[in-house]
């Protein structure tokens, strides 16, 4: 038998069964399923399972099983259940007993906080683009470093990569669109349609209010928005239209309304908002400097730990769009960094061979900048050294604060961000993560491991 064909059957069984799933999807390292049922979950046998690295429990529960491997294991529960990733069981509800309820409401209102909803929903609408990112990010990477080396970036291999890499960040809002629609329970061509509000270039050629139009004002804020928006307009119209004629004037009504609002409620705002996010990000990194680097790489693993972190991503989208690269994703990579070197002052430490070995198995997609098999199968179990990671990863934040490194892209982190940064300040970028692997190291080495907390891993 297949490992992951192994790791599925044991995680169906450990979920209850497959009765027990209503739909299943995966990230980068996490398979993310919905349960009916969740005390029928078998939180620590889930965590026993040889290549489960972690699991989170939230309103989905998460398995943490590494890169490369989730999608397998995924792919694996599909032939399982007959349930495709993304897809919803038929029959999804009930029966309930009382304690399956009381447990549902249980895990909803630890995690029910407005802060940690919003990122939720931010998180689910951005993780299924997060291979389309990291592919096309990549490839603009690799177009830009050459242009950097003196490429003709009129040569066609050139305009090949940034073609093939420059579209989804042209079209984004397109699928950030349908994907709001989906999570907040409307129809997503219609959340589509609101993306394509957005970013048209037919915008241009209006003028409201005296003022000419921007294609792309307000950026995916606004395009969640609209897509919300459409959600809305669509379930209140839907009362009121009769059945049979629900498909023409639904759809066509929602559509109107919310074009109308678009152009002169939601642009306009989002525009605005927008604004003022890139600006204030701006200003706190120049006024704050070493203490707002700091502060934000040393924070930014424990929103890893709960999943959160992909609520970020429009914040790093807007500054791309306004400024053409994101100063925060250079110093958030620092985190991982940190996690990087604590994981080798442990390897250098501990006696423990299954410690080890799980350190040698997280180490290379580490130093690529994939931190959940480091993070919950090192640090996170062992306590302080997560503590030490974060430490490390401070003082790597403050120094790409201090050197003012960005990046033109996202989805990518460790030494695969890279050929992305922008103004040729790849050195800087590479000095900061090698700082951040030592500062996480001595740390660690000196205040955070003994061989003895291994014991329990």
């Amino acid at each position: 038998m297949k490992k992951e064909e192994r790791m599925a059957k044991e995680i169906l069984e450990n979920v209850g069964g497959q009765e027990n799933l209503i739909s299943q999807a995966y990230c980068m390292t996490r398979v993310r399923m919905k349960l009916k049922d969740f005390t029928k979950a078998d939180i620590s046998k889930l965590k026993a399972i040889d290549g489960v690295m972690g699991v989170v429990e939230d309103e989905t529960l998460q398995v943490v099983v590494g890169p490369g491997t989730v999608n397998k294991v995924s792919a694996e529960i599909t032939k399982i259940t007959g349930l495709k990733a993304g897809e919803v069981n038929e029959n999804p509800d009930g029966p309930y007993t009382e304690k399956a309820l009381e447990k549902k409401s249980e895990i909803k209102k630890k995690n029910n906080t407005p802060v940690k909803n919003v990122l939720r929903k931010i998180g689910n609408i951005f993780i299924p683009l997060i291979p389309g990112l990291v592919a096309s990010g990549i490839l603009n990477g690799i177009a830009n470093f050459a242009k950097n080396a003196g490429a003709d970036p009129k040569d066609i291999w050139m305009q090949l990569l940034l073609f093939i890499g420059g579209g989804i960040f042209t079209y984004m809002g397109i699928l950030v669109g349908w994907n709001t629609a989906k999570e907040f329970g409307g129809t997503p061509v219609l959340g589509a349609i609101a993306g394509i509000f957005i970013i048209n270039p037919a915008l241009a050629d209006m003028v409201v209010f005296g003022q000419h139009l921007i294609a792309g004002r307000g950026g995916l804020i606004g395009v969640m928005f609209a897509a919300w928006l459409m959600v809305i307009i669509e379930k209140v119209v839907r009362k009121f239209i009769p059945n049979s004629i629900d498909i023409i004037f639904t759809s066509t009504i929602t559509v109107l309304v919310v074009g109308i609002l678009t152009v002169f409620v939601v642009q306009p705002v989002a525009g605005i908002l927008s604004d003022g996010i890139t600006n204030g990000i701006n200003a706190i990194l120049n006024v704050g400097g070493v203490v707002a680097g700091a502060i934000l790489a040393g924070f930014f693993l424990p929103l890893v730990m709960v999943g959160l972190h992909q609520g970020l991503t429009p914040i790093h989208m807007e500054m791309i769009n306004k400024l053409g690269y994101t100063p925060l994703l250079p110093i958030l990579a620092m985190a991982g960094a940190g996690q990087v070197g604590a994981a080798i002052a442990i390897f250098v430490k501990t006696k423990n061979k299954r410690l080890r070995n799980i350190i040698k198995g997280g180490l290379p997609v580490g130093f690529l900048g994939i931190g959940e098999p480091l993070l919950y199968g090192v640090t996170l179990p062992l306590g302080r050294p997560f503590i030490t990671a974060c430490l490390g990863g401070a003082v790597g934040g403050a120094f790409q604060a201090v050197m003012h490194t960005a990046s033109a892209g996202i989805g990518v982190s460790g030494l695969s961000l890279i050929p992305l940064i922008v103004q040729n300040k790849y050195l800087q970028y590479f000095i900061g993560l090698v700082i951040t692997y030592i500062a996480g190291f001595i740390f660690t080495y000196f205040f955070g491991f003994k061989d003895e907390m291994a014991k329990n891993i």
